[in-house]
């Protein structure tokens, strides 16, 4: 079922769906809830909750160009720049560290809602697998076409981390529990690609806020990220195919 059918699912029809998945994959609990976005499936199975995310064709990435950043947000990266140097031109950075805009198609599976220690590894001996770079970005927004995936803007305080509460602290369209802490950014199946954060270098280096924040965007990809940072660093998200 693709994300705008299962958007649009009466409560009976996505409930009859769900039921089909948790006999597909042999989950004996699960559940449906609604979201403000739609439907949320839950499974709960080895131990773990996972949430079906629906596939389909998907717009993914950013546009820098096209980014146009609030007043607070242009203030605090040119303050950025000032301080530490960063390229004067703000499409310029986003380029750098954040995926293009391009169009996919993706199969639907399950995520698990929490993500794991990974240890440095790349699969799990219980069948499950590493989402793909795709995978874990269109997971994480959810269909949201905006910076982060609750929208362009962020919350005020000075960073993700210190912050009390917050959308990033909040369950997405898809009841996934994700990109909420810089300081763990996650494993894909691509190596070199880790999403999710940047191992708090703009929070524990005073970047400012703007670029404190920007780490938790779905479509965030600091290139060499992985190698500077040791394996206990990373988290791992498990996803179960549906095909």
């Amino acid at each position: 079922m693709t994300l705008d059918r299962w958007r649009s699912a009466t409560d009976d029809r996505a409930r009859v769906h769900a039921a089909a998945v948790a006999a597909r994959v042999g989950a004996p609990q699960w559940t449906l809830e609604r979201s403000e976005a739609g439907p949320v499936a839950l499974f709960r199975l080895g131990g773990r909750e996972f949430a079906l995310v629906p596939g389909g064709p998907a717009e993914l990435g950013v546009d820098p160009a096209a980014f146009r950043p609030t007043a607070e947000q242009a203030a605090s990266y040119a303050r950025s720049v000032e301080e530490f140097g960063f390229p004067a031109d703000l499409a310029a950075h986003l380029a750098r560290v954040l995926a293009p805009r391009r169009s996919v198609l993706l199969p639907s599976f399950l995520m698990s809602v929490e993500p794991a220690e990974a240890d440095g590894e790349r699969g799990w001996d219980d069948g499950v697998r590493l989402p793909t770079p795709d995978e874990w970005e269109y997971a994480c927004g959810a269909g949201a076409r905006t910076l982060f995936r609750w929208g362009d803007g962020h919350p005020a305080t000075a960073d993700p981390f210190s912050a009390p509460d917050g959308p990033h602290l909040r369950a997405n369209a898809f009841g996934l529990r994700i990109a909420r802490d810089p300081y763990r950014p996650e494993l894909t199946s691509e190596p070199g690609v880790v999403c999710g954060g940047d191992g708090g270098e703009a929070t524990c280096g005073g970047y400012g806020s703007f670029l404190a924040w920007l780490p938790l965007a779905p479509a965030f990809r600091d290139p060499g990220l992985a190698e500077l940072l040791d394996e206990e660093d990373f988290l791992g998200r498990a996803v179960i195919d549906l095909r």
